[in-house]
């Protein structure tokens, strides 16, 4: 644990992503089996358990200082695991720590009034940074400027294989990853992965860039509707059958109705909706089916999932992402005649023989609630993991905007954690602000320091580490779509807001009403 701790220490405070990638590559190569497994996990976030929750410390925290100097404490840093890295009063002498492996373990065994005493006797023989780093972990809060990308590259570096095929084998392989190891470090073959009914990386689009469409030889292309639901992922081989999420997760328990039925063996790539006879319905229908592990047979009933199909990577056992797009077409399409699935709908082609044509479409395109623009992916374009250059566009309809009135504020994490960046806001129902959303990008970092001390200044009240502010500072956000939500006091929520423009110059009384908001819903 504590070279774990240094690394993570040396990881934090280095911004360049060379240095992070020789300071990763040293470690492994310096740290046997199991430990740099786990550090890898950790990193990566494929940890998949918490050893402790965030209120078991803070209430262990309490027992030991007054509550009021932990409440400063806490408001000055911003941060949890690192008030507490600080503050905890008892540390006494140093203690010899186990390998990271062995505390994992220690935790992983031990029942709720164990792990307190564990927590009690680590943090009261650590360093200030091993404390962090323990309540990092324990927390699966790390976040040390390496993405799952990052890690899965320097794993590359290090064993000096394509990425590509780091990329193919993670999600068949769990923590420790030592048949991984013994692989990069050639003592034995690549992992044989066939037949696991495990995630493949997907390919993924670029945003296309402005009058792009216009230079477009459209007969190259292949356009279809980019429709407004989650990416995911059918597999199903001789060892099962799952739906995982665009990030690899395993979502088959909340849709056995898309599972029922397909023996079908492939791998399809698609996107989930909620398909109602044959008719896509807005994405705010699937919302009510997400993060439901087990939902009803009423929900299912009222709100039928199903994928409209893109793509196929696999045919029954041959990989057919090298193909063209246009081969790997035919062979969807031969594939769902076999599955014969009700929940499976190829997606349609859309004719497009000008650029003016295309234009049009694309307009046409936004007026649907189910679709939230255009995919256009050359004909010819093999299936490659990641976002390879001028194979796919997405081309999403033009944000909405509305002009919201500041009300809350709240401290970011991370490097984020000593500003007010977490912004929520509302709209006017009469002479009642109605909060409709959450934004926490969109604007600069000098922007940031300027809404920092403007809340700072501005504060009228305190809800725990939430800050109410003088409703007075009107900010333009965009957003992808709203739909009803009742979730909300105001009756609407919208889609992936953050900041278009700061009105420092605009009167909140001038902000938008929330019937202004509601006349956006597309029905």
């Amino acid at each position: 644990m504590e070279t774990f701790s240094q690394l993570l220490q040396q990881l934090y405070f280095t911004s360049s992503n060379n240095e992070k990638s020789r300071l990763l590559r040293h470690y492994l190569a310096q740290t046997a089996d199991p430990d740099r497994g786990w550090a890898i996990a950790a990193l990566a976030g494929t940890l998949k358990f918490e050893f402790f929750k965030r209120n078991a410390v803070k209430n262990l925290m309490l027992e030991r200082v007054d509550p009021d100097l932990f409440a400063m404490s806490y408001d000055y840093v911003g941060e949890m695991s690192e008030t507490v890295a600080h503050l905890w009063p008892d540390a006494t002498t140093n203690i010899e720590l186990p390998g990271l492996a062995e505390l994992i373990d220690q935790f992983r065994q031990a029942n709720r009034e164990q792990v307190k005493a564990l927590l009690v006797h680590y943090l009261s023989g650590m360093t200030a940074e091993q404390r962090w780093s323990l309540l990092k972990l324990g927390t699966r809060g790390l976040r040390v400027g390496l993405s799952a990308r990052s890690v899965k590259r320097i794993l590359a570096e290090y064993g000096d294989v394509p990425i590509s095929e780091i990329e193919t084998l993670w999600h068949a392989l769990r923590p420790p990853y030592r048949e991984l190891f013994d692989w990069l470090e050639g003592r034995a073959e690549k992992p044989d992965i066939a037949g696991a009914v495990t995630y493949h990386p997907v390919m993924l689009s670029h945003p296309l860039p402005e009058d792009k469409a216009r230079q477009l030889s459209v007969e190259d292309w292949q356009v279809e509707y980019k429709y407004d639901g989650i990416r995911v992922q059918l597999v199903m081989t001789e060892q099962g059958k799952a739906l995982f999420s665009r990030t690899g997760d395993d979502i088959s328990e909340s849709f056995p109705d898309v599972l029922a039925g397909i023996d079908e063996h492939g791998v399809i790539d698609g996107e989930l909706l909620v398909i109602n006879n044959g008719k896509i319905e807005s994405f705010n229908a699937l919302q009510q089916r997400l993060n439901r592990k087990k939902p009803s047979k009423k929900l299912i009933a009222e709100r039928p999932a199903g994928i409209v199909v893109y793509d196929l990577l696999t045919d029954n056992h041959e990989n057919i992402t090298p193909l063209p797009l246009t081969l790997r077409r035919q062979r969807l399409i031969n594939w769902l005649s076999r599955a014969a699935s009700n929940h499976l709908l190829i997606s349609p082609l859309l004719s497009v023989a000008s650029s003016e044509q295309l234009q049009q479409t694309y307009a046409k395109a936004a007026e649907d609630p189910g679709v939230e623009g255009l995919m256009l992916k050359r004909k010819e374009s093999p299936y490659q993991p990641g976002r390879p250059s001028g194979q796919w566009y997405k081309w999403k309809r033009e944000a909405l905007h509305l002009d919201a009135v500041i009300m809350y504020a709240q401290r970011g994490h991370g490097k984020r954690s000593s500003f007010y960046s977490d912004f929520t806001f509302g709209v006017w129902q009469d002479d009642t602000l109605l909060p409709i959303g959450k934004a926490y990008s969109g604007f600069t970092d000098e922007e940031l320091k300027k809404l920092d001390n403007w809340v700072r200044r501005n504060a009228v009240g305190r809800f725990g580490p939430v800050r109410e502010v003088k409703k007075e500072l009107v900010v333009e956000v965009a957003f992808d779509a709203i739909h009803p939500s009742s979730r909300h006091k105001s009756g609407v929520a919208l889609r992936f807001p953050r900041f278009h423009r700061i009105r420092w110059d605009k009167p909140a009384s001038e902000a938008d009403t929330l019937a202004n908001a509601r006349a956006l819903i597309i029905e």
